[in-house]
């Protein structure tokens, strides 16, 4: 009987006091989402204008997930929270202190192109009759008001005594070929919107100083490559000053053949590339515009330099290593566009976490001195079976932690301090049934035996309907939901646990225990049936 009793009670003592020990060994602990740290939120909703819908729309949203998943680990961002809700996704950034890095790499398509360029413009447009009204004299080398192409500008340079190898060339129309105007036309154009940055359309864009200041505009002619042929990226520094991306590109005809196609075209300034220069453009910004100095470059040999500081640099080189997305969202900084970002100060978070714990605390206490002031030293058992099934909880949770990056949001919180009166509930079944058979005339002993299993049904299925529902939540919902879902239906598992292994075999001790048989305000019940009446 003492075997049977004792065996399952310090069976689970002794695991989930090595499993803690082991927790904390191992220092695991308890990751805090963002509403209980701080961070940032960003929400991407698509620009309305986009031409993607139903399967199509959704298989973009997927991959878009995975993109932003991967930029965000990319970052060293600890237990992020990217999930798709319909048409948006919901990006948590706990604990980011470059906030403002961090909402760039999210959001930024990465559309990279490399384009000829077919002019250098003047700053700023100009009056094309008052330039052609001045003397002809003052024309410098090209069109009217065309700067010389031979400026001070960096060079891309391949391996020495490089030959033209190019497997494939740039199809007929693209570059600089067939504008649909005169360079000299340009003079006079506006610059071209960085959202009206399409592949097939040549553009005007401003050439930026260190300060982000134009100095020049060039006009590019169509896209010659994107960045679909690279690899991967990297950032490193050269000369102990000069940050610059590395972009390694795809073997064959879809990668660096491509790119040596090009580079063919400029190093031989046929009607593709007339200039020399190959403009890399990222999301519509020129980040460098080099003259390319030999037709031939091996896969891992291009440079891309520019104004580039190191995060500027290694945030560049991320999002060209992982693709861009295949949408364009809004703008999460501009109210209009459908898309948002939402700042949780540190401060803020500290003062929701204290709030959690501050309630959870009281709300224990409470209803601890109920069930000890009721049930005497059944109540204080119903404690034990909670700190029980309390432990084995922070074990997992610790560990889903350590090894999923899972964070313990403010729903989690309330997950947490609801669970707690599930679990009771079962204890207060087990403790009325009890009551129920001393009442009808059996012993505190025997009422024990015939009590539990009659019980743990009711407690069983009790607690699998709060599973059920728990489940439902956590795989039909998103964001916090699933958090308050995850703790609930923990909490019923190990409730079931904590209340088998536990709590049968402490209060079938106490049945057995004479002094405790004799004293019914020491257990909370009846004695006997004459007692009640």
């Amino acid at each position: 009987m003492k075997k049977q009793v004792l065996l399952p009670l310090m069976s689970i003592l002794v695991i989930v006091g090595g499993l803690f020990g082991w927790s904390q060994g191992a220092g695991n602990s308890v990751l805090l989402g963002l509403d209980l740290k701080g961070g940032a939120e960003v929400v991407l909703e698509p620009v309305e204008d986009t031409e993607l819908s139903g399967d199509v729309l959704d298989e973009a949203l997927d991959k878009s997930v995975e993109i932003i998943r991967n930029r965000v680990d990319g970052l060293g961002v600890a237990e992020p929270d990217i999930t798709r809700q319909g048409n948006r996704i919901v990006v948590q950034l706990p604990g980011v202190e470059d906030q403002r890095r961090a909402l760039e790499v999210v959001g930024q398509t990465a559309e990279l192109r490399f384009r000829p360029v077919c002019a250098i413009l003047p700053a700023v447009p100009i009056n094309l009759d008052q330039v052609n009204s001045q003397n002809s004299d003052e024309v410098n080398d090209g069109p009217v008001g065309i700067l010389p192409t031979d400026q001070d500008e960096p060079s891309v340079e391949g391996p020495e005594g490089s030959e033209s190898q190019a497997m494939v060339s740039t199809p007929d129309g693209i570059g600089c070929e067939n504008l649909g105007f005169a360079p000299e036309d340009a003079l006079g154009m506006e610059n071209t919107e960085a959202d009206n940055d399409e592949a097939e359309n040549p553009v005007i864009f401003p050439l930026l100083d260190s300060e982000g200041t134009p100095y020049q505009r060039l006009l590019l002619g169509r896209t010659m490559l994107t960045g679909a042929s690279l690899e991967t990226a990297d950032a490193s520094i050269a000369g102990g000053f000069e940050w610059q991306v590395l972009p390694v590109f795809r073997s064959g005809v879809d990668g660096i053949d491509l790119f040596n196609a090009a580079a063919d075209a400029c190093y031989n300034r046929n009607s593709k590339c007339q200039t020399g220069q190959l403009a890399i453009v990222l999301d519509g910004v020129i980040e460098s515009a080099p003259t390319v100095n030999t037709p031939f470059f091996e896969r891992d040999q291009i440079v891309i330099s520019g104004n580039f500081d190191q995060n500027r640099a290694e945030d560049t080189a991320l999002v060209l290593k992982y693709g861009s997305l295949p949408l364009e969202f809004g703008d999460p900084t501009d109210p209009t566009s459908g898309s948002r970002v939402r700042l949780v100060s540190a401060t803020l978070g500290q003062d929701s976490l204290d709030a959690g714990i501050t309630a959870g605390l009281v709300g224990l206490a409470l209803v601890a001195l109920y069930m000890i002031a009721y049930y005497k030293l059944l109540g204080l058992a119903a404690m034990l079976s909670l700190a029980v099934s309390g432990t084995m909880l922070w074990v997992i949770l610790s560990w889903l932690s350590e090894t999923r990056s899972l964070a313990l949001t403010l729903a989690g919180v309330v997950g947490l301090i609801v669970s707690i009166g599930t679990s009771l509930d079962s204890n207060v079944v087990y403790f009325e049934h009890l009551k129920e058979d001393i009442r009808n005339g059996r012993t505190l002993r025997s009422a024990v035996d015939q009590s539990f299993p009659i019980a743990f049904k009711t407690i069983f299925w009790a607690n699998l309907a709060s599973l059920i529902g728990a489940a439902i939540l956590y795989f039909l919902t998103v964001g916090s939901v699933r958090g308050f879902a995850l703790m609930l239906g923990l909490a019923s598992i190990l409730d079931l646990v904590a209340t088998y292994f536990f709590l049968r075999p402490v209060v079938k001790i106490m049945g057995t225990q004479k002094a405790i048989q004799d004293r019914s305000w020491l257990s909370g019940l009846p004695s006997s049936v004459e007692e009640e009446l």
